[in-house]
């Protein structure tokens, strides 16, 4: 999953090599925290949140495949 959020997140972004993601465990499900340079926060979030919402919704998919619950964090 975090290459998938990774992959992602670098094609979108003017500076790729400040892209960063995380995985961490809580409450039995996997949060994975996207960091992205300030100037490119905008870009990764979209107009009213629609690449962010689209990137969970693939996230969600994959990790329904695995029988995994997944959460993207966008973190600043």
């Amino acid at each position: 999953m975090v290459e998938l959020v990774e992959a992602i997140a670098k094609s979108l972004v003017d500076k790729p090599d400040e892209v960063h993601v995380t995985e961490v465990e809580k409450n039995q499900a996997i949060v994975i925290e996207l960091r992205v340079a300030p100037d490119d926060m905008g870009k990764v979030i979209g107009k009213q949140g629609r690449i962010a919402k689209a990137l969970r919704t693939v996230v969600k998919a994959a990790a329904t495949k695995a029988n995994k619950k997944v959460v993207v964090e966008i973190v600043q």
